[in-house]
């Protein structure tokens, strides 16, 4: 049997991408747009299959033009549908759906406004979480810190959906693509979902490398050296497929 709505009516398939011609006041969903909300959902959930995220903890966004679609507050990812788009412009003001945008959403317009962004994918994931409450910046463990645009920084601890958190975040993303949040979590961006997600993806086993190694009793891990990880920064840029 189909989900029913709050509203009424029976519940779509997120996953279906651009059939989702409608959001929840009955308002056309351009075509770009439903197709975006429909790799973010995927997006969404996941972060919660890989264990990046725990119910609704976490959030992800897109930006198509000057809309941002972004995660609802406290809906499970599970659940949403191509009728909850949820949408908003620049400055914060909702432009589509009817549920109520993350509270995160200070973050992701910090980023939006601020780089080129047109992913962002934020996590409570377990060992990330755990080492930005031990350092001020990840240790150099592994050369794919170079893909994130060097050391990792640690945010200064803000109260969630705050302005403030969002400034702390900023400062730690100066430079980089990825940051940790103290006592909080990840923040990753990217020129696609899929870029956005992988380097969260990569945040995260870093951060279990360091802390698995650190802690080998009477060892400290071998880490590399700044000049180490700009050679592995200009290899990177000819990184992959060409022609």
């Amino acid at each position: 049997m189909a989900e029913q709505r709050r509203d009424g009516r029976e519940a779509g398939d997120a996953g279906g991408g651009a059939r989702g011609v409608g959001d929840a006041r009955g308002r056309r969903v351009p075509e770009e747009e439903a197709r975006a909300w429909a790799d973010l959902v995927e997006t969404a959930r996941r972060t919660v299959a890989d264990g990046l995220v725990v119910g609704t903890s976490g959030n992800v966004s897109v930006r198509v033009g000057d809309t941002v679609l972004v995660t609802p507050s406290g809906v499970p990812y599970d659940r949403l549908t191509p009728d909850d788009v949820t949408g908003v412009d620049l400055t914060g003001r909702q432009v589509l759906g009817s549920l109520v945008p993350t509270s995160e959403l200070p973050l992701h317009l910090a980023v939006y406004r601020t780089t080129s962004a047109r992913a962002v994918v934020h996590t409570h994931a377990v060992h990330a979480t755990a080492v930005s409450t031990l350092v001020d910046e990840l240790p150099l463990i592994h050369y794919i810190a170079a893909a994130l645009g060097g050391p990792v920084r640690v945010a200064r601890y803000a109260t969630y959906g705050t302005d403030e958190l969002a400034g702390n975040m900023l400062r730690a993303l100066d430079g980089r693509t990825g940051c940790l949040l103290q006592n909080h979590g990840t923040v990753t961006h990217g020129t696609t979902l899929a870029q956005a997600y992988d380097r969260t993806a990569q945040l995260e086993w870093m951060c279990r490398v360091w802390l698995t190694a650190s802690s080998v009793p009477g060892l400290s891990p071998r880490l590399l050296t700044p000049e180490q990880l700009t050679e592995v920064g200009e290899r990177l840029r000819g990184y992959g497929q060409r022609g």
